[in-house]
């Protein structure tokens, strides 16, 4: 008999409700709504079953398929579900084609809980090799690379797959979708785009300047639109940021194109870090460089319609050990590479001459120790996640007095709080080299561990 099937008698009794659907599953009789049925989706079995006059017939799981009607009338999964495994629901939701429904309800963006977060479960790698990056999908499936592997995990974290790359290492990871991922490094020509269910190469995308050298990668970003990567030649004496489509991945313009002749090194300096400013359609390339007069770097701010720079930032004095930029509270923030501390710079002050603004202790004395080196620095949502060592601080925004629109003049009213992140016994450890978001979660990698740490609310997990 085949899973599903109709009867040849009529579904609906004389002079019943033409609503009201009824269906048999394994033997069980359920009852339910066309208007419930049609919440599936048109292209699920639950909108065939709406459609049916007969009683359909089934042969699956009936406790299972009260789980995932119950799904349908609420939105939520109901606290029975937590008693099934969650590959049991996922499968039979793959039956029904009503995944999706379960995925929003499980690994939602909108339930990040940043004050409940807690370490809940490490996500074992094969091999020796640590993670040297990360990269996330909206609805929490991760990509890691460690070594010349990659290793990805479904947003449910049940299913994994490694492949095989062509790198030594992976330096540079950027996730296009749950099975496409874009990967360089500082040491291997050419920017792959990689099918991570085969492990194949899709694409090779490669720069060259005016002396046709091979490029390595050293950073890339991306839009909704757009593809971002930062090549530097492999003499070390050029560098560019190449722009393509994210879906035809054909090339749209090149950006910051530099040849570096002498000492004009520092007005350069390659960018190892692209971010997109979405609220203000800007991209975010910074990079620094480590001389014999300290460290030194530049953030510029390039608008890729006019291949322009609308802001650039000159860093001499405490320059960022790492950077972000938060659309949500209209800024950018760094950690000092010599002073380790939290700096805030915002959007409507980029033309002053004080725009950093210190969020830690200002007056601390740098003694000569470059506290902030291998700090990490990210933003999600309207918080700022930095690494300290094996800690992880959470800076996040007071609203102080009205809540009208801030002028320029007192932006210096903005307060920024800080607030160490885990359980007592969550906290320390190795040092923090990764961080990244997804769905409802935060990962987290550590030197020389062998494993990616999955935070994520008390409440939310299954």
């Amino acid at each position: 008999m085949p899973p599903f099937e109709f009867s040849n008698g009529s579904r609906q009794a004389k002079g019943g409700d033409p609503n009201i659907v009824t269906v048999d599953v394994g033997g069980q009789i359920f009852q339910t709504t066309k208007q419930t049925l049609t919440l599936a989706g048109p292209k699920s079995l639950f909108s065939r079953v709406s459609e049916s006059d007969s009683v359909p017939f089934i042969d699956r799981d009936p406790e299972l398929f009260s789980i995932l009607l119950s799904l349908l009338r609420t939105g939520n999964l109901p606290s029975k579900a937590k008693a099934f495994d969650l590959q049991d629901l996922i499968s039979e939701s793959q039956f029904y084609g009503v995944e999706t429904l379960i995925l929003n309800s499980l690994s939602n963006p909108s339930q990040f809980d940043v004050f409940n977060l807690e370490k809940s479960l490490v996500l074992p790698l094969n091999g020796r090799d640590s993670p040297s990056a990360i990269s996330t999908t909206p609805f929490g499936s991760v990509h890691v690379a460690h070594g010349s592997k990659i290793t990805s995990f479904d947003w449910s974290l049940r299913r994994k797959s490694t492949i095989l790359t062509q790198f030594t290492a992976v330096d540079s990871l950027l996730s296009i979708s749950p099975s496409v991922a874009a990967a360089g490094a500082t040491d291997f020509s050419g920017l792959q785009i990689l099918d991570l269910d085969s492990g194949s190469v899709r694409e090779s995308l490669n720069w060259e300047n005016v002396t046709k050298s091979s490029s390595t990668v050293q950073a890339i970003g991306s839009s909704p639109e757009l593809l971002f990567a930062s090549f530097e030649s492999g003499r070390r004496n050029s560098n560019s940021i190449m722009v393509y489509d994210l879906q035809t991945l054909n090339s749209v313009i090149e950006i910051g194109h530099y040849e570096i002749y002498g000492a004009e090194i520092d007005s350069a300096i390659p960018a190892t870090k692209l971010n997109w400013v979405s609220g203000y359609s800007l991209l975010m390339a910074s990079g620094s460089h480590s001389g014999i007069s300290g460290v030194s770097g530049n953030v510029k701010f390039w608008d890729i319609r006019s291949g322009s720079v609308a802001w650039e930032l000159k860093e001499k004095v405490d320059c960022f050990s790492d950077i972000t930029v938060s659309d949500n509270l209209s800024g950018i923030f760094k950690v000092g590479v010599n002073s380790g501390e939290v700096f805030f710079a915002d959007f409507r002050k980029m033309g002053a001459e004080d725009r950093w603004f210190c969020l830690g202790d200002g007056r601390k004395v740098v003694n000569g120790k470059k506290e902030g080196v291998g700090c990490k620095i990210e933003s999600h949502g309207n918080q700022v996640f930095c690494s300290k060592g094996g800690d992880l601080e959470l800076w996040s925004e007071v609203m102080m007095g009205s809540l009208k629109k801030l002028s320029v003049d007192c932006l210096e009213d903005r307060v920024f709080r800080k607030n160490l992140m885990g359980r007592v016994k969550d906290m320390g450890g190795s040092k923090i080299t990764n961080l990244g978001f997804g769905g409802n979660k935060m990962f987290v990698t550590r030197k020389d561990q062998q494993y990616v740490e999955v935070w994520q609310s008390s409440a939310k997990g299954f």
